[in-house]
């Protein structure tokens, strides 16, 4: 099996695997720790989990190249608000406001990096828009995020797209010691959100050992292991093909959502999630300039 394969079937699994997210940090939830604490508990449980492998190669850690550290765990202060998110909306529309993500992209690219932005790129930016403005203001309201869980995943998205933006150019991190800092950005957000969200927990006695079960379950497999396997795949692949892969996350967000908590999307939310949707291929898209291939992106 070569590793071009084998790296693709990870990253269709991890779009799969992160499109079911939802589930554990509602369970969580739904035990106790509600709001920033659970996520929390699940970043700090990653934290610990990827700590030995993270020593391992401390010096990596020790001489990186700082703004790419910072960046990824600018990647990890995103995915705190992605998950955070999931409390406070709908799980669909959470999802797609986090894959509004390429608009923000090609906007840093064209006025921060001063980078060439083809057509194509442009015009994925119009279908983003569009979508956004269908999807969030086709019911007659303002096109603005209506509540806190669709703010978090907005407001990540764009923090996502910086984050790649200076993993791309300057992170040098191997696997682990990257999704350690990762998981470690996400920890400081959520435990300085967590008061301002809602009250410290108080968890009974009955419930203490499934949250353990729980926070460590979800810790270790989504912010520990995928993450990791995530960072060693996408080095090994087009980002294209990185970046469409993980549309899967869309899809079986949305199903796992209809079908286990019964949300159901309206028309205008499905017609303009479908163009966020199609924003998020055609940014992915390669596209062929001096015999190369630009525009390089890849959403999580």
């Amino acid at each position: 099996m070569s590793k071009s394969f084998f790296a693709s079937g990870i990253i269709l699994l991890t779009g799969i695997f992160w499109g079911v997210y939802w589930v554990p940090v509602r369970a969580i939830a739904d035990l106790g720790l509600n709001g920033a604490w659970g996520t929390g508990a699940v970043a700090l449980a990653a934290v610990l989990f990827l700590l030995p492998f993270a020593m391992r190669q401390k010096d990596v850690l020790r001489f990186a190249n700082p703004l790419g550290t910072a960046s990824v765990v600018l990647g990890g202060v995103a995915f705190a608000m992605y998950s955070i998110g999931f409390l406070y909306g709908k799980v669909a529309l959470v999802i797609l406001l986090w894959f509004f993500s390429p608009v923000w992209s090609v906007l840093i690219a064209r006025y921060l990096l001063r980078w060439h932005v083809p057509k194509l790129r442009l015009l994925a930016i119009g279908f983003g828009l569009s979508g956004l403005f269908i999807m969030l203001g086709g019911d007659g309201g303002l096109p603005v995020p209506r509540n806190l869980g669709e703010w978090m995943a907005f407001t990540g998205g764009f923090l996502w797209a910086l984050a790649t933006a200076g993993m791309r150019i300057k992170s040098t991190l191997p696997p682990a010691p990257a999704a350690f800092m990762f998981a470690i950005g996400a920890t400081i957000t959520c435990f300085v959100f967590a008061p301002f969200l809602e009250p410290v927990p108080s968890v009974s006695a009955q419930d203490a050992l499934p949250i353990m079960i729980n926070v460590l379950l979800t810790g270790g497999l989504w912010w520990g292991l995928s993450i990791a396997a995530l960072m060693w795949a996408t080095v090994r692949l087009d980002p294209a093909r990185v970046g469409i892969l993980l549309m899967t996350e869309v899809i079986v967000g949305a199903l796992s959502a209809a079908v286990f908590a019964g949300e159901n999307l309206s028309v205008h939310e499905i017609v303009g999630g479908t163009l966020v949707i199609l924003c998020g291929l055609l940014e992915v898209w390669p596209v062929k300039r001096d015999g190369g291939t630009i525009g390089k992106h890849s959403t999580g």
